[in-house]
């Protein structure tokens, strides 16, 4: 019998079974006890051996239930995945997709651990399909193959349909405006939820790939990430070794890439700091502290020691909620995830990671920049 490489709906059962016992049960009984415990810390003095005994008793009962209960959750747990090559699979809908993303990007390090079949493989996607990376495979997804290459990465919790979003309202995309004028797009499917480092070292292995085994000879490449994507395309430029794709980057462009942090990526880590001083909210420190590690290497971003391709031109796009850059709520909130200094490298203590880049700043939220008309017609621009 032939093992399932695909994720089936009892997989994402499964997990979900997994939340539950971990973060649900968990934080509800840590919580509980918690506050049992406060409340007879006050009565127990002034109320005496009573409310000592009540107390004791509260506790046993309130354990044995969550025990009970985590217990339960566990074994529906368990069984789902027993039984999961007999399920039918996740699919490729909406929601699906969103899911699958969404845990990709919160917990994918420990999905790749714990339950590969779920975790998100780095692979260019042609509608809705990974494209194997062969010459065949690769001369199939993409029969009208030029030698000018663009590769779109996507950010945190997204994937290559993220650079659709808008569609419907612009009637256009990045893709089909560059493809319009001689670029081929490849568009990547990544697990955000690993190390940004890990998935620069793999994108730098599949780049190479795809330009050895290339329909025709590769004249240029050019590289496209929104948000954490452009963090990636920054750690697979700084791998160490002979690159021949390296060597024909001619462009990078990055759209809302926190390259010096992301405010929000430090909240998380400072709230789960501050929660777990506070033993009746530490259980939700610990839901916070389920997040990945390509999460956490959104809080300081890449530093100079992942310095900029010598012979390519950087163009960086920035947002802001303000149409000033200048405004004080622009400056503070940014595009409500990456702040302007950030997404230009650049900060108040003379840093600037890409001296002489091109830069855009338009007016918007962070996930405008996935399909904006601005940001397209300068992609055309910078891409000519």
């Amino acid at each position: 019998m032939t093992t399932r490489t695909e994720p089936t709906l009892l997989d994402a059962l499964s997990l979900l079974a997994q939340v539950v016992d971990e973060v649900v049960v968990d934080t509800a009984r840590d919580t509980h006890l918690a506050w049992v415990d406060r409340v007879h810390g006050l009565l127990d003095g002034p109320l005496g051996p009573t409310a000592v005994v009540a107390g004791r008793g509260h506790r046993t009962i309130a354990r044995s239930v969550y025990a009970g209960i985590g217990l339960s959750v566990r074994g529906a747990g368990v069984g789902l995945a027993a039984g999961s090559d007999l399920g039918p699979a996740l699919g490729s809908g909406p929601r699906s997709r969103f899911l699958t993303s969404a845990a990709n990007g919160l917990v994918g390090d420990r999905l790749e651990r714990e339950r590969p079949r779920l975790a998100t493989r780095m692979a260019a996607r042609v509608v809705g399909r990974d494209v194997p990376l062969t010459s065949e495979g690769l001369a199939a997804a993409y029969p009208t193959a030029t030698g000018r290459v663009v590769v779109l990465v996507h950010g945190l919790c997204e994937d290559e349909v993220s650079w659709q979003r808008g569609r419907a309202r612009r009637g256009t995309t990045y893709a089909e405006e560059l493809a319009e004028r001689g670029w081929t797009p490849v568009l990547l499917r990544l697990n955000t939820g690993l190390p940004v480092r890990a998935n620069g070292a793999a994108l730098a292995a599949l780049l190479e790939r795809l330009v050895a085994l290339w329909p025709t000879e590769v004249d240029e490449v050019a590289l496209v990430g929104h948000s954490m994507g452009g963090l990636v395309i920054r750690a697979a430029s700084a791998v160490q070794g002979e690159w021949t794709w390296r060597d024909r980057v001619g462009v990078v462009v990055t759209l809302g890439t926190p390259h010096l942090g992301a405010p929000l990526a430090r909240a998380v880590r400072h709230g789960s700091g501050l929660l777990a001083r506070v033993p009746e909210v530490a259980g939700f420190g610990r839901v916070l502290d389920q997040r990945s590690a390509g999460v956490d290497d959104l809080i300081e971003g890449l530093d100079e020691d992942v310095a900029a391709l010598p012979h390519a031109r950087y163009a960086l796009v920035s947002a802001t909620v303000t149409t000033s850059a200048r405004h004080p709520a622009g400056a503070f909130l940014g595009d409500l995830l990456v702040r302007r200094d950030s997404a230009l490298g650049r900060d108040r203590r003379g840093r600037d990671l890409f001296p002489g880049a091109e830069v855009l700043h338009l007016r918007g939220h962070h996930f405008d920049l996935l399909n904006d008309a601005r940001v397209g017609a300068a992609l055309t621009r910078w891409l000519a």
